[in-house]
């Protein structure tokens, strides 16, 4: 039998409009970035669990908006003024917390982006308040931001997430596959991509590729906490 061959292609995830699904966990967020012309004082924190979406709506925006993204992290060693000159995503501030430097470099950027007339999103887990920023005017500002949160996902969603995944790896799984992972996995949006991830490596040379026996050994390998799977 000839030996099926592992290649490292690169996963490429669709995050056009198009590939963004909307149920009730995540449209209140969805309708509040739309109204990005219209955010008070300019700005927006979409927060949400690692995985929920944020990164794929941020590129929504960046992409209706004529937006830029950045990583907070990043920020000192960018350009903060070219920055300034168009709408600016900027993703995963609570990281910076404690960071001198990054946080100076967040309240100048976020001053010139408003000054400058554009529009500021920001991306968190947690809202502002539980940052932990160090600089008491980069605080005061943030504090004073409309949040945006995107939920756990519910059923359609997570289904939707899964699909999406696999459709991303180029993996068509059996018909059975996602409604058992809905069933059995953490409501996570991280979890479902842990499940991917795995079950992409353990389908490599089986002949009906994912199943949903395959599938049920990914959870346990995983070894995911009985308490965050579905009930």
């Amino acid at each position: 039998m000839p030996v099926q061959m592992k290649f490292d292609l690169p996963v490429r995830p669709a995050l056009g409009r198009g590939d963004f699904y909307v149920t009730e966990s995540n449209a209140v967020a969805l309708g509040l970035v739309d109204t990005w012309p219209n955010w008070p004082n300019g700005k927006l924190v979409l927060v949400g669990p690692r995985g929920s979406g944020k990164t794929h709506l941020a590129h929504v925006w960046c992409a209706e908006s004529g937006g830029r993204m950045v990583a907070a992290r990043n920020l000192t060693d960018a350009d903060v003024p070219s920055l300034a000159e168009a709408p600016i995503c900027v993703e995963d501030v609570e990281r910076i917390a404690g960071d001198t430097l990054a946080e100076e470099a967040l309240f100048h950027l976020h001053n010139l982006v408003l000054a400058n007339g554009h529009s500021m999103l920001l991306t968190a887990t947690r809202a502002p308040t539980s940052w932990g920023l160090q600089l008491p005017d980069l605080a005061s500002r943030m504090a004073g931001t409309t949040v945006a949160k995107m939920s756990l996902p519910d059923d359609l969603l997570l289904s939707a997430v899964l699909a999406k995944l696999f459709a991303d790896r180029q993996i068509v799984p059996m018909a059975d596959v996602i409604p058992y992972l809905v069933r059995w996995m953490p409501r996570s949006f991280e979890a479902a991509g842990r499940v991917v991830t795995h079950l992409d490596t353990e389908a490599l040379g089986t002949p009906k590729g994912v199943t949903r026996t395959l599938a049920r050994t990914a959870l346990a390998d995983l070894e995911f906490p009985e308490e965050s799977a579905s009930d």
